[in-house]
């Protein structure tokens, strides 16, 4: 579903239509202003119809892109969960043992608690308030991923039967983490160039077809008076300024 400020872009521009269609059976339009003549408004129409195609069209992209990360995540966290299990039965130092379900909590997202210092003088004052230690953004995840099996390859009694957990299958499985989301970057980037390029389109000052509708509607007050039937049909095609 649009949002109310999509729609009204949209409208905008039917509206436009609506007007060019009005304006052109007015036998007295004839616009000193080039901007404002028929041919120059449904050229404006076609152009502004076509920037909110390629936003579309755009956002479509950026969404796919989405889906296919929440898609490629899906497995990291078990996948995760089951190197930890496998490494907790190899008998490894403590220290190893210990990054690395650093890398898998990080990765899980979670929340440790930090427990203030006693108060000498009074032990029950001593608060425990949550610190958040979650790392849950996707580049995150991603980047702990990596690290964890950078950490793997250390250890020589690591491997797996199970293939989701073997290291070879892991590697490209890591890089298909950071590939989906730089596609998301580009998408994103590409989206937002399309909204800049509509918003000129529709909102430039006197060059926007916001601004260009106002001017139709004062030409034609000017050629029929305010309050002639001419002037009231025109009047009430309604554009909204995003600004």
């Amino acid at each position: 579903m649009h949002s109310t400020s999509e729609v009204g872009h949209s409208r905008n521009v039917a509206n436009l239509q609506k007007l060019t269609e009005q304006v052109t059976v007015y036998t007295l339009y004839n616009p000193p202003v080039p901007n404002l003549t028929v041919a120059n408004l449904q050229s404006l129409y076609s152009t502004a119809t076509a920037k909110l195609s390629e936003v579309e069209d755009k956002r479509n992209a950026k969404k796919n892109a989405i889906a296919m990360r929440k898609t490629a995540f899906e497995n990291l966290k078990p996948i995760c969960t089951g190197i930890i299990n496998r490494l907790e039965i190899l008998g490894l130092l403590p220290d190893t043992l210990d990054q690395a379900k650093s890398l898998n909590y990080a990765i899980q997202g979670g929340n440790k608690k930090k427990t203030a210092p006693k108060n000498s003088e009074d032990d029950q004052s001593s608060i425990s308030s949550p610190i958040s230690t979650s790392r849950q953004s996707f580049n995150q995840q991603a980047e702990n991923f990596g690290i964890l099996l950078q950490l793997l390859e250390t250890i020589p009694n690591y491997s797996p039967e199970e293939d989701e957990v073997k290291l070879v299958n892991l590697k490209p499985y890591q890089e298909s983490l950071v590939n989906t989301t730089q596609v998301i970057d580009q998408t994103e980037a590409e989206f937002n160039i399309k909204l800049i390029e509509r918003d000129q389109v529709l909102y430039a000052e006197e060059t926007g077809l916001y601004s260009i509708a106002q001017n139709v509607k004062k030409y034609v007050k000017s050629l029929y008076g305010a309050t002639s039937p001419e002037y009231t049909t025109v009047s009430s095609i309604t554009f909204t300024n995003k600004k």
